[in-house]
């Protein structure tokens, strides 16, 4: 089992940035690739960022590329998402998913393990 926790979300002003941090406990989580995905209210989980097992390839929703980079420590594989110029609309709770795929992986079911989520607030 693998148990994922999410820290580094807050209130934010437009403009600002946070960096998402994703650690987790149990299996090797440098042998897993790690997607983070968002939820606004009222509407579907989206993803928005992923990364593959060995950091080699990465993946951004067109919501944030240009304003996001995901990355990943090399010791413990803890992963990162960097995200600069917030917007409103990037107000979401933040979700950190782990799957056992070693490729680029986008779709909810391919995940194996995800975390409690950390909420995201942009302020005009």
């Amino acid at each position: 089992q693998v148990q994922l926790v999410e820290s580094g979300g807050g209130l934010v002003q437009t403009g600002g940035s946070l960096r998402l941090s994703c650690a987790a406990s149990g299996r090797a989580f440098s042998s897993l690739s790690v997607g983070w995905f968002r939820q606004a209210p009222g509407k579907e989980r989206e993803i928005v960022a992923a990364i593959t097992f060995n950091g080699g390839k990465t993946y951004y929703s067109l919501s944030v590329e240009g304003r996001a980079t995901i990355s990943r420590d090399g010791s413990n594989g803890a992963v990162y998402l960097q995200m600069n110029n917030l917007e409103a609309e990037d107000t979401a709770v933040y979700y950190c998913a782990a799957s056992t795929r070693l490729w680029i992986v986008l779709g909810m079911t391919d995940y194996d393990y995800w975390g409690q989520g950390t909420q995201v607030t942009v302020s005009s």
